[in-house]
């Protein structure tokens, strides 16, 4: 199987529409379909099944995907490793974290990144909410893994590793604490807390939504700047907060509880680089061991 065949295969076996394969791909659809045509002729049998209204992949289509897919992402992880190597990739790369960063994939996206580029030392930072992309733009860190949204049009958004659902924090004793779960749209006339200086204004409406869903207000008490902060204003009955779900794990206390909270998009979780960086050999490698350590795990991780 050539090349192009392998990545054109794959791809519209991930997305199940030419057009969008072709964008992928920077080919014409045409050449897309004729590719496909060409292989499915080289297996002997049909791996897609069209219809004018949508593509399915056929029975075979499925087996072969599941037995190529696993060895296309040892392959291009070969392939980078090597090229990381060669480019002799050195120095200090400091890398940035909210919370829990990167949660279970972040010892597996160092290990990748430290086994290709061993003459590169890492150093880990925590960032705050307060001022989650300070870090970043200052120079103080190479690379950040934060939660989305991030809409700055001097930052790239890179690969998504985390997809976290929204818990509410709760003070034991609360009319709230012992739900299975809380819509948002029973939190009107509740108190959440403000940000100080430094957040994006959507970045903490999206996490700490101003609103229900059908517009009531929800207020807005105390601003806060970190997670420790936040939970102990949380515990002394100064407020609720909207959090992702990794804080019950990594910022647990016993005088808290997190009841699902339904009604409010999951959040994502990201790795972001300065774009002026783009093309420098330590963040492209940092950015292929993320891709790839992603890939290897099957896509982002749920939480």
């Amino acid at each position: 199987m050539e090349r192009q065949e392998l990545e054109t295969f794959l791809t519209l076996a991930e997305e199940l529409h030419f057009g969008r394969t072709a964008e992928r791909l920077l080919l014409s659809q045409a050449r897309v379909s004729q590719t496909v045509k060409k292989l499915e002729r080289k297996i002997g049998a049909p791996l897609f099944e069209r219809t004018s209204r949508r593509v399915e992949m056929s029975p075979l289509g499925r087996q072969l995907y599941d037995d190529l897919a696993p060895l296309h992402v040892r392959m291009e992880a070969a392939v980078a490793r090597a090229q990381d190597v060669a480019r002799g990739v050195e120095g200090e790369l400091t890398v940035a974290f909210l919370g829990s960063g990167a949660g279970t994939l972040t010892s597996a996206i160092l290990a990748t990144f430290r086994e290709r580029c061993p003459g590169c030392d890492v150093r880990m930072r925590e960032t705050q909410f307060g001022d989650p992309l300070g870090a970043l733009r200052s120079g103080d860190a190479d690379v950040l893994f934060t939660c989305l949204p991030v809409e700055e049009p001097d930052l790239t958004v890179g690969p998504v590793v985390i997809n976290e659902p929204r818990m509410l924090a709760v003070p034991l004793g609360h009319r709230l604490a012992g739900r299975d779960s809380v819509s948002l749209e029973e939190l009107a006339g509740e108190t959440f807390f403000g940000v100080v200086n430094g957040a994006p204004a959507y970045w903490w409406d999206f996490h700490v939504p101003p609103r229900t869903p059908s517009g009531l207000p929800i207020r807005r008490g105390q601003s806060v700047a970190g997670f420790q902060e936040l939970m102990t204003l949380v515990a002394t009955g100064q407020g609720l907060s909207p959090v992702i779900a990794s804080v019950e794990k990594y910022y647990a206390r016993p005088d808290i509880t997190f009841v699902p909270l339904t009604d409010v998009p999951s959040a994502d979780v990201a790795l972001i680089w300065r774009t002026a960086a783009e093309g420098t050999p330590r963040l492209e490698a940092f950015v292929r061991a993320v891709r790839d350590t992603v890939a290897a795990n099957g896509g982002p991780a749920p939480f």
